[in-house]
């Protein structure tokens, strides 16, 4: 199926690795040009139709940045998709979790996007509409306290995206979520992932860890990268043109609830 991204610009943001990697790829299937931002871009540097940008996310200024550089390299942005972020494990619970780290959580996974999106609207508004995708995760609402300051923010971007969604769509923009269950990343599975720092704190294996959290999905599995950027992909595409204020769960079943 033609999704009707050919020649459109994407601006990414988190894009060098994990799921924002898989974004910029399935994008460039598709046909996009995509503006991919990342404190670390060298996974990016190379790839044909793709402008790779050196930038700190979570700094004030950065995602504007992101952004400005499609404006300049393209004239306009058509899709933005907010993928970066980061969760800490919190082992010593809720009174090891200081103001910094709160704030530090919500720089990363809540401002970020709203700075980018501010940014994007504004080009969008001026131009033909477009589509905004935030990637959230299933403790926006699956609350855990080993990641309660990260579940919390990823709760903003979803309360945000779905008033966002009523304010633009009579303005031609559309606001999507995706919530990823556990996702095969570094994120997760990294020498300094979730399941390592778990391990860490109880003394066991990381590869227990995956056991465990695996244990509660239904496929038996974690989720793919390249299945969250196909359902990414997806809603930027005009082919959901009437689809805004949703959020899709990606979790193989996890959550159980309605």
């Amino acid at each position: 199926m033609d999704l009707g991204l050919d020649a459109s610009v994407a601006v990414v943001t988190g894009a060098s690795k994990g799921i924002g990697l898989a974004v910029v790829r399935a994008l460039r299937a598709e046909g996009a040009l995509v503006v991919a931002g990342a404190r670390s871009p060298g996974a990016l540097e190379g790839l044909e139709g793709v402008t790779a940008v050196a930038v700190d996310l979570a700094r004030p200024g950065g995602p504007e940045q992101l952004v400005a550089e499609a404006l300049r390299r393209h004239g306009r942005v058509d899709v933005l998709v907010n993928n970066v972020g980061g969760a800490p494990v919190r082992p010593g619970g809720f009174l090891s979790i200081g103001d910094a780290e709160f704030e530090a959580s919500l720089q990363l996974n809540f401002l970020s996007a709203l700075r980018a999106t501010r940014a994007a609207v504004e080009a969008m508004l001026g131009g033909a509409g477009g589509a905004i995708v935030n990637v959230a995760s299933v403790n926006a609402y699956l609350p855990d306290p080993l990641v309660m300051d990260y579940g919390a923010a990823k709760a903003a971007l979803l309360n945000a995206g779905k008033a966002l969604a009523e304010e633009l769509a009579p303005r031609g923009i559309r606001v999507n979520s995706v919530s990823p269950g556990p996702v095969e990343t570094d994120l997760w599975l990294g020498e300094d992932g979730v399941a390592a720092n778990v391990a860490r704190a109880a003394g066991i294996e990381p590869a227990a860890v995956r056991e465990q959290a695996t244990a509660g999905i239904a496929t038996g599995r974690f989720s793919t990268p390249e299945e969250v950027a196909t359902l990414v992909v997806l809603l930027a595409s005009p082919r959901t043109a009437n689809v805004t204020g949703s959020s899709y769960a990606i979790d193989g079943g996890l959550v159980k609830t309605l």
